[in-house]
């Protein structure tokens, strides 16, 4: 398993454990030891003690600052209000719930969720084939057969490359850029386009909610020296006041994209377009191969270059 994965999954352990520290003594609270809680206790009890500190440490600086803009957190009507720590299976991700620490108390109809992200900024690796219908999965929107048509010919070649012989290399494709990456994003490029414009108000705002979550989040990206904490309010359901207490700072809504601006490739590059919706918006997707050797799939990763300016964002150092 990718060191990427280990990390993420010991600091979503240090995020629930820390929290569980801080709180169980202010307020009922209780850790739900499901089997992704299991498998991130195990990751994080494999690093050394100086290892787990930094987590811990890194977790904590977080904890203070959240604890100050969620008075819930620390705050139940009765004994009876508990507020429930669990993490959350990977799968939830694919339906564009990016979160990966829940805190709930059901008896005040609340929850918030916290995405923990060690070192990366990533915000999806989704992939494209033959079969894959993207306009269906991340929109709600199916692709068209011209869609379909266009790439067919590059997944066709690939196919009978790989079925000649399974270990040819990406490499032994002459212009690959050319022959594979660009007919592909060209084709992607155009879909998108094509159906924003035949669906005018949905599929920007789909696209933002399937890439960076459909469900309001505070995302938290540990880094060396310091902590970043990124607020995504989307339906203002962050940042609410306990009765009469508020909250110490004010997180406004992140509004969302209700259309595409234009589709571009980034400068001197043949594998990334770049993506810019109103309001603010741009994201890039680079494709490349998954693996060395040839395969009739292609993947992208894709990142968030820049949000709205009411995007809430906080940098907290740790020394």
């Amino acid at each position: 398993m990718a060191s990427q994965t280990i990390n993420g999954k010991a600091f979503e352990y240090a995020l629930l454990s820390e929290f569980y520290e801080r709180l169980k003594t202010i307020t009922s609270a209780s850790i739900t030891e499901n089997e992704p809680y299991k498998t991130a206790k195990g990751f994080f009890d494999g690093f050394s003690e100086n290892e787990q500190d930094t987590f811990r440490i890194t977790a904590s600086a977080s904890i203070n600052f959240l604890i100050d803009i969620e008075p819930r957190l620390s705050n139940g009507i009765s004994k009876d209000d508990i507020l429930v720590l669990e993490l959350v299976s990977d799968q939830a991700g694919q339906t564009g719930d990016v979160r990966d620490v829940l805190i709930i108390r059901s008896l005040q109809n609340w929850e918030i969720g916290i995405s923990a992200k060690n070192n990366h900024r990533a915000v999806k690796h989704s992939r494209l084939s033959q079969r894959i219908d993207f306009g269906d999965k991340w929109l709600g929107v199916p692709c068209s057969k011209s869609y379909f048509d266009e790439i067919k010919p590059i997944f066709d070649m690939l196919t009978e490359l790989r079925a000649i012989d399974r270990a040819t290399k990406w490499t032994s494709i002459e212009n690959m850029h050319q022959v594979v990456y660009m007919p592909i994003l060209d084709a992607f490029r155009k879909e998108l386009l094509r159906l924003d414009k035949g669906n005018s108000n949905i599929v920007a705002e789909n696209l933002v909610q399937y890439l960076i979550g459909n469900k309001d989040f505070y995302k938290v990206i540990k880094s060396k020296k310091k902590v970043e904490i990124q607020a995504y309010n989307f339906h203002g359901t962050l940042n609410l006041p306990f009765e009469k207490i508020k909250p110490k700072a004010k997180i406004p809504k992140l509004k969302l994209p209700t259309r595409l601006i234009e589709i571009v490739y980034q400068e001197n590059s043949t594998t990334t377009l770049l993506v810019s919706l109103n309001e603010g918006w741009q994201i890039s997707f680079r494709i490349h191969n998954a693996s060395s050797r040839v395969e009739p799939s292609l993947k992208f990763d894709i990142n968030l270059v820049s949000a709205p300016h009411t995007l809430f964002t906080n940098h907290i150092f740790i020394n």
